[in-house]
């Protein structure tokens, strides 16, 4: 079994890493180096890392202007300060002139926990791929999140990364690839497929295996890379299953369920159940009992296997 580590520990593990393989990367943080992780390349590579206090617009704005400098900018905050607070600058900054800025948003989704809902940021998603030119991606777990980031850096353009707080149970094994817009299949079914993102591709593992003893093999897919979204690989599910169920730690509104449902309603429209946040916002709890509140639990995916099963 791959390590347990929450991907903002991945983050700041890779962090460590590329500051010594690319000294042509900064990072830069809002004062919240210690759960971010940012504070592991602030360790090796002290003189390229700048802690610009509680300003997040003014983080990114400056991380857009040391990236048309040519540095590889890297600039991290809590997903709802990044993609809430600072969006208009991300946007016309960042996004608008295609700055090289890579966007590296911890503490998102529900499993922020007793932070509750001022904290909790369920329309990141929605937000970042809505910008022209962003990138946006979700990893599953530690080595994902690692790999991911890794590709990320090399590439030139803005990048949305999505990364949270809590530990959760390692996917891949470290020789696993990863290719941005490629989605992946983690486990092969002919009777339906869940397309997962973030933490909710563990759950969909739990599902398929409980699915697996009633007889219902279910197809799994970690969908990386929310933007490009892999259109083969969701065409190839709907035609070779017939039934698509989203699994996000998001707002059903503009999330992963959005972004498949687009490309079936294009080219091959099939039965479809999204499970995400409803239109509402989330609470104060731990992140357990928020997924089981939210109907985010691996028995909620069982169940809306069932359902999109039915004639």
């Amino acid at each position: 079994m791959a390590e347990k580590m929450a991907t903002r520990q991945a983050y700041g593990k890779v962090l460590a890493q590329l500051a010594e393989t690319n000294p042509n990367i900064v990072v830069l943080d809002a004062d919240l180096s210690g759960s971010t992780m940012t504070k592991e390349f602030a360790n090796v590579a002290p003189q390229r890392f700048f802690n610009m206090g509680i300003a997040e617009q003014n983080m990114y704005g400056a991380a857009a202007g040391l990236a048309h400098s040519g540095k590889v900018a890297i600039a991290s905050t809590f997903a709802m300060f990044a993609a809430g607070r600072a969006f208009e600058i991300i946007r016309n900054s960042i996004g608008y002139t295609h700055a090289n800025v890579k966007i590296c948003a911890t503490h998102a989704g529900l499993t922020v926990g007793e932070d509750g809902a001022s904290h909790q940021a369920i329309e990141d998603i929605a937000l970042m791929r809505t910008i022209p030119g962003m990138t946006v991606l979700n990893p599953a777990d530690g080595q994902s999140a690692m790999e991911l980031i890794r590709a990320a850096a090399e590439m030139d353009g803005p990048v949305y990364v999505r990364l949270g707080r809590a530990a959760v149970e390692g996917i891949y094994e470290a020789d696993a690839s990863f290719k941005i817009g490629k989605g992946i299949c983690v486990r092969d079914g002919s009777d339906a497929t869940i397309i997962a993102t973030g933490i909710m591709v563990g759950e969909a593992l739990k599902a398929a295996d409980q699915l697996c003893q009633a007889g219902i093999k279910v197809r799994v897919i970690d969908m990386h890379t929310i933007k490009p979204i892999d259109r083969e690989i969701i065409v190839r599910a709907a035609k070779e299953t017939g039934a698509i169920v989203t699994a996000e730690e998001h707002s059903i509104i503009g999330g992963l369920g959005s972004a498949v449902a687009e490309v079936t309603a294009q080219e091959c429209p099939v039965k479809m159940k999204m499970v995400g946040v409803r239109d509402t916002f989330g609470e104060s709890g731990t992140p357990a009992q928020l997924l089981k509140k939210y109907s985010l639990t691996a028995d909620d995916l069982c169940t809306a296997v069932r359902e999109v099963l039915q004639p």
